[in-house]
């Protein structure tokens, strides 16, 4: 059985209402250089998937007009879109903090060299994925050599000032667990990344986000194949936490598609779970004459919502506590 089989029936999850939009996260194509086992999007070398220029303008005048703060950028690989560097130059000239999802790897493959200075001239915000500091574990992950091609990346960023103290250019490392498991406590796993990279590489860098890994699209279908779906949904819900509710990223961040539709989360994106304001069609983004409508509306939530809400709580910005 499919996993979205069981995450768009009926839901007991809490209902959730959002705050004022501050964030903007634009899902910018589903191509990618590498197809991990984890990624939630289904990314990878095949997909054609791609948000064109006229969308990211619609974007770009509505980030404008509505005063949104941050821009953060996914994709699959974001910085393979041809459009990527147009797209932040013009955030960036707006104000607008830019925060890039990097896989690292990107910032070693042929024609993206010029990358990373890129994207430290223009002061984005490197969030990058390395899933582990353990070569096994990540090459298990993200297929073999990536680890030694994301050590490589880290070092070129930290020669550029990210992760340097006072250079203002921040960079943060993204961990995944592997299996049928909730992330350990992120404070202490910071610490054990931190003093690993910097004591076998001489790499540095500012905050790690500690990541639950959601029941679907690839993940869901490997936990579907391996019989552990029921397994895993029981986890969440057995540690979901209240107070996490407040937190979660759906209440004051907006996802927007390839082809510029809105939804109230990136997995719902994935899900293509309507927004909850307007439940019965898809929303574009030429559609929102103003983002103060949505104040107060409900977020489409279903059973995957145990993932962000579990434990410590997880967020594109990590544990929510």
């Amino acid at each position: 059985m499919h996993p979205t089989s069981h995450l768009l029936a009926t839901t007991d999850f809490p209902a959730v209402t959002r705050k004022p939009l501050e964030i903007f996260q634009l899902n910018l194509g589903y191509l990618c250089n590498l197809s991990c086992t984890h990624c939630h999007v289904n990314a990878g070398p095949k997909r054609t998937e791609l948000m064109d220029k006229a969308t990211i303008d619609q974007v770009l005048l509505l980030v404008e007009k509505e005063a949104i703060h941050t821009l953060d950028l996914t994709g699959g690989a974001p910085e393979m879109n041809p459009h990527f560097t147009y797209l932040v130059t013009a955030a960036r000239a707006l104000g607008v903090t830019v925060i890039d999802r990097c896989n690292l790897v990107i910032l070693e493959q042929p024609g993206f060299e010029a990358m990373a200075g890129f994207l430290a001239d223009n002061q984005v915000v490197v969030t990058a994925s390395l899933p582990c500091y353990l070569e096994d574990n990540v090459d298990k992950q993200r297929g073999k050599g990536t680890f030694h091609a994301s050590l490589a990346a880290l070092k070129k960023l930290n020669r550029l000032g990210y992760g340097q103290e006072g250079s203002g250019l921040q960079l943060n490392l993204v961990f995944n667990p592997q299996g049928i498991n909730l992330p350990p406590e992120q404070q202490g796993l910071e610490l054990a990344y931190k003093t690993h990279l910097q004591n076998q590489y001489g790499i540095v860098f500012n905050k790690l986000f500690a990541l639950t890994n959601l029941p679907i699209s690839r993940f869901g279908s490997m936990l579907v194949s391996k019989g552990l779906f029921d397994t895993y949904m029981q986890l969440l819900k057995d540690h979901h936490r209240v107070d996490n509710l407040a937190a979660v990223m759906c209440r004051n961040t907006l996802s927007v598609d390839w082809q510029g539709t809105v939804y109230d989360c990136d997995f719902n994106q994935m899900l293509q779970l309507p927004l909850g304001a307007n439940p019965t069609s898809k929303t574009h983004i030429s559609d929102l004459a103003s983002l103060s409508t949505l104040v107060g509306a409900a977020v489409t939530v279903r059973q995957h919502c145990y993932g962000c809400t579990a434990g410590q709580g997880s967020s594109c910005s990590g544990a929510l506590e």
